[in-house]
């Protein structure tokens, strides 16, 4: 993962946003598996607990047997077809979650070698908004990101001031 090009300036983002939210310590359920920003929660004193990978669209025993503080989904439901599924199976009050912003000048990700790294859904500020009012959430805080990248050409320059993900946080509506 990350062989060529790690994440820094969304890594760098994403805790931010986190710590000014949720602060430690918490217990965190991270939909997806460990990865590099999973140590990186670990370090900054989270207690973190990662799915194991298991397919969120149909297996929800992971996100409803949780007894977290927070539930975290950075950059994972872009990769269901259904995540208003998960989004409403999740037993925690708390949410923090970012998306890739839908790019007008690129088509949606896809990996042709791997079949998780691919993107059924890449949102639009608002769609993501609307899925988690349906789901039954409530978002407190919101940030738009850029993600430049160190090329040339036409895509890259768009790509130095178009919001390319989005992030929130967000608590369960009470009924």
């Amino acid at each position: 993962m990350y062989e060529n090009s790690f994440p820094n300036k969304r890594y760098k983002k994403t805790i931010e946003f986190l710590e000014a939210t949720v602060p430690a310590p918490a217990n965190v359920l991270d939909l997806g598996i460990e990865n590099p920003f999973s140590k990186i929660m670990q370090d900054r004193g989270y207690h973190v607990a990662n799915t194991k990978g298991e397919d969120l669209d149909v297996d929800f025993r992971t996100v409803e047997g949780t007894h977290a503080d927070v539930v975290t989904a950075f950059e994972i439901f872009e990769h269901l077809i259904a995540p208003f599924n998960a989004l409403t199976k999740i037993k925690g009050n708390k949410l923090v979650a970012s998306v890739p912003l839908r790019l007008w000048f690129a088509p949606a990700y896809r990996s042709k070698t791997d079949a998780w790294d691919r993107h059924y859904h890449e949102f639009e500020d608002w769609q993501f908004d609307w899925l988690l009012e349906k789901a039954g959430w409530e978002i407190k805080k919101r940030e738009k990101f850029t993600n430049p990248v160190k090329k040339i050409g036409f895509r890259p320059l768009l790509r130095s001031f178009t919001p390319r993900y989005y992030i929130i946080y967000a608590e369960r509506i009470k009924k």
